[in-house]
């Protein structure tokens, strides 16, 4: 699950789509279902306590429908819910089943090196988004990723999981991986992603203590690889506004809009639907109404899109349900807890500060490749708790 996640090879199918990671994660549910009493397992705290935060998540999405004017939206982003619950359940029963680490790791590390190389190889090939700076057009790759931001998160999640083995040992795979994933997010030029990739790094560095530096020392040199390329463009453009130190907004927006209207129409649908807000899924759907024509995307934010669409109970449930992780993860005694537990706890709370922030400014777990990743990852930190 953790190999084919970043690769959906999505088809049709009435109104929605399959993809490979869904098929695998049917694949896998059915084949727990073979082991007697497993569903039991996931009555133990802190399985439950997520699970419960899932089920609240999934009845606050669904009851959206009330004031949609589209329900088929609704339907899609509450079985994405769904589908999140899955994935927690099959990482969680799985590595309760059997907790050999060494494929799991080798897995990942594998699936990290072909997306960043997929992203990578599109400083040349060409990128699906630019940065306009002057005259020049800037690459913003993002490989097998939806877009730039959606690799940057991602980035994030495999940062945390291969600094955070890379603490308890190294492997020259690892060593490959940390290098290219981090040379690959500074590449997006996502800021948000920038920081996220500084939390997840400041997590690994407490974590860590004095072996923080030999064991991330390939994310340092991917990081000097990738900020020499991000310096090589500001040279080819003429302007160290490449860099995108200034907090305006761009004036080309790829036809997306930016932040600043998309924030501003989140705002204005929550104040006409404050309790269940316009519908989950609709927001993209009601931005004429709100005077953004032409334009059609998320709101660039996971608690504005939830206001938006959820109104205060949708976001009540999103906040309740990153609590439950932190909760399920640390407990009162996190900080002693990154010291001490297991690679796979470190790296969940590492990713989850990382995305917890940098959602503030994007909205990532409406791409399962990134969501999707993120919940395999909190199913593996849980199961590793538990007795």
């Amino acid at each position: 699950m953790f190999a084919v996640t970043p690769f959906a090879f999505a088809h049709q199918a009435f109104a929605t789509t399959i993809t490979l990671p869904k098929a695998v994660l049917v694949g896998v549910l059915l084949g727990l279902t073979t082991y007697r009493g497993i569903l039991a397992w996931l009555r133990r705290y802190p399985a439950s306590l997520l699970l419960a935060a899932l089920t609240v998540l999934l009845i606050a999405t669904a009851l959206t429908l009330v004031d949609a004017a589209s329900r088929g939206p609704v339907l899609r982003e509450s079985l994405k819910v769904a589908e999140y619950a899955g994935t927690f359940v099959a990482a969680y029963l799985c590595y309760a089943l059997d907790r050999d680490d060494a494929p799991l790791v080798g897995a990942f590390a594998a699936a990290a090196i072909v997306v960043a190389v997929s992203a990578l190889a599109q400083e040349v090939s060409g990128a699906p988004s630019g940065l306009y700076v002057g005259a020049a057009v800037v690459p913003r790759i993002a490989g097998v990723l939806e877009g730039p931001n959606q690799l940057s998160g991602y980035c994030e999640i495999a940062f945390a999981v291969l600094g955070a083995w890379s603490l308890q040992r190294r492997r020259p795979l690892i060593d490959v991986a940390l290098g290219l994933i981090v040379c690959a997010s500074v590449l997006t030029f996502s800021r948000a992603g920038w920081l996220g990739i500084a939390a997840v790094g400041a997590v690994l560095a407490w974590a860590g203590g004095r072996r923080v530096w030999p064991a991330l020392r390939p994310a340092a040199v991917g990081l000097g690889a990738g900020l020499a390329g991000a310096l090589g463009w500001a040279i080819l453009a003429h302007t160290p506004g490449v860099l995108r130190a200034s907090l305006e907004p761009s004036g080309y927006a790829g036809g997306v809009g930016n932040r600043t209207e998309l924030w501003s129409a989140a705002w204005r649908m929550w104040r006409d639907h404050p309790l269940l807000g316009v519908g989950a899924g609709n927001f993209e759907l009601d931005l004429p109404l709100y005077g953004l024509y032409g334009v059609r995307t998320h709101a660039n934010s996971w608690y504005l899109q939830s206001l938006a669409e959820g109104g205060l109970v949708l976001f009540c449930a999103t906040l309740a349900l990153l609590g439950a992780v932190v909760a399920a993860l640390g407990g009162a005694n996190i900080v002693q807890r990154l010291r001490s537990a297991s690679p796979w706890v470190v790296a969940a709370l590492a990713a989850t500060l990382a995305l917890a922030l940098h959602q503030t400014v994007d909205f990532l777990f409406f791409y399962p490749k990134v969501g999707g990743t993120w919940w395999l990852l909190v199913g593996a930190a849980v199961a590793a708790l538990t007795p």
